[in-house]
């Protein structure tokens, strides 16, 4: 397949990109390097099959060549990036979005939205199934990124009924693994940087707020199923087994060896308290479901960390 991907030098396109190019495939990366990282894609730049194009997606494209699949990874996704960059942020999830499936609508190509569980914003209903409208505050600090996905989704949606694109949209939940920046601001780099430090460990509240983490190559292979089907609505996809960022925290030190100290601080506002998918639509249409356990994911995250986050 001929495959144009936004966002392809960042924490997940890039591993798209490089299991697109181990199969065979050839891969346009779009990304204008906001929060992406040339290294995550210098093992690919010498491929014949694979094209890097800098540009920011919010503006118009061109593509000469003609594509099968658009796949719109591109966006700020950690508190701190889509903060530091709020109207980035929007004009991604909404130009960048209208763009990404122009383009697919010109060429004929199917689409995939990389949308989010922060759609469902601070829930009222725990595990979230898709059929869960969400509780988020527009106005607040994360709705940047919360209105921004879920826009994205009913753009897609818009041109699916009205231009008939094949599309295609992935909520996914907490995803980690090598290649994850240390200032990306998220937990699982946070305490694993801190850990191999020897700096306390940072907890906002008092840790009992959930997550659900999914192993990187999970994900991927979760999204190359998603292609390769034809469903259209929205669909999770994350590993269902729900962590407290405490019980997180305490397995990091285990795995590390850290003798680093807790410490607490004021939960940010809008934080959401619990975060764990329904992954049972996935499991039906799919047939997909997550495999790598957190202790087995954070093993080998930690050892990438440890490596100075070159690529093992």
């Amino acid at each position: 397949m001929r495959i144009l991907i936004t966002g392809g030098a960042g924490f997940i396109g890039s591993h798209l990109c490089e299991q697109f190019i181990r199969d065979g495939h050839r891969v346009l990366c779009v990304d204008n390097f906001i929060t992406g990282i040339e290294a995550n894609i210098r093992s690919l730049l010498d491929q014949p099959s694979f094209l890097l194009i800098r540009h920011d997606i919010s503006r118009p494209l061109e593509v000469a060549e003609p594509l099968d699949f658009v796949l719109h990874f591109a966006s700020p996704a950690s508190p701190p990036d889509y903060l530091k960059y709020p109207i980035q942020t929007m004009k991604v999830g909404s130009l960048g979005t209208h763009n990404a499936l122009g383009i697919a609508k010109a060429k004929g190509a199917k689409f995939l939205l990389a949308s989010t569980s922060e759609v469902y914003g601070d829930p009222q209903v725990n595990p979230q199934p898709e059929s869960y409208w969400g509780h988020v505050n527009p106005v607040g600090p994360r709705g940047v990124y919360d209105e921004a996905k879920r826009f994205a989704e009913a753009l897609t949606m818009a041109y699916h009924r009205e231009h008939q694109v094949d599309t295609r949209i992935a909520r996914i939940f907490n995803t980690y693994g090598p290649r994850l920046r240390k200032e990306d601001g998220r937990a699982i780099p946070n305490f694993i940087t801190q850990a191999l430090q020897g700096k306390p460990i940072t907890l906002f509240g008092d840790g009992s707020q959930t997550r659900s983490f999914c192993y990187i190559s999970d994900l991927v292979e979760g999204l190359l199923k998603l292609m390769g089907t034809a469903f259209h609505e929205s669909v999770n996809l994350g590993n269902p087994q729900e962590k407290s960022l405490l019980e997180l925290a305490m397995t990091i030190l285990r795995l590390t060896g850290s003798s680093s100290p807790l410490v607490y601080r004021p939960l940010p506002v809008d934080d959401p308290k619990v975060r764990c998918p329904d992954t049972r639509l996935a499991s039906k249409e799919l047939g997909w479901e997550a495999k790598v356990s957190l202790e087995e994911g954070l093993s080998k995250t930690i050892e990438w960390f440890r490596a100075g986050g070159s690529g093992l």
